[in-house]
């Protein structure tokens, strides 16, 4: 094992290294038709979820991570389309996914200031009432 440079042995020299075990991985979801999770993946990788965060921070491994962890969402969507399971909206929303519709507005909006000194207050009052209830 190769040593980091915080002096704790890393478990992988190599991102091809770390290839291999996660299609290992894979390969073993599709024989035993298990779903494949994140958790999974750092377990066959022998570490924790973080520890596999961990590793994705690094630059030489984070392409490697980042399509693995894209392979097990990808997993997620399919099952999603086929059986809309709950489970699966969670995981996805744990990808950044929403189940919201997003609207964007666009346009202007129009502000008018009425100075209203006392004589003029109830006329006044009247008369932005008649512009409030003609929109």
């Amino acid at each position: 094992m190769a040593e980091s440079k915080r002096g704790r042995p890393t478990k992988f020299n190599t991102p091809q290294e770390m290839q291999k075990k996660i299609d290992e991985y894979f390969a073993s979801c599709d024989e035993k038709e298990n779903p494949m999770t994140i958790t999974g993946l750092a377990l066959a990788l022998d570490m924790s979820r973080e520890g596999l965060c961990n590793y994705e921070e690094r630059d030489d491994f984070f392409d490697t991570i980042k399509k693995a962890k894209q392979k097990v969402e990808e997993a997620y969507e399919k099952r999603l389309v086929r059986r809309g399971n709950a489970g699966d909206i969670f995981a996805l929303k744990n990808f950044g996914w929403e189940d919201k519709t997003k609207q964007e507005l666009n346009g202007s909006v129009n502000v008018q200031k009425v100075f209203v000194t006392e004589k003029d207050h109830k006329e006044t009052i009247e008369h932005i009432k008649d512009i409030i209830n003609e929109s």
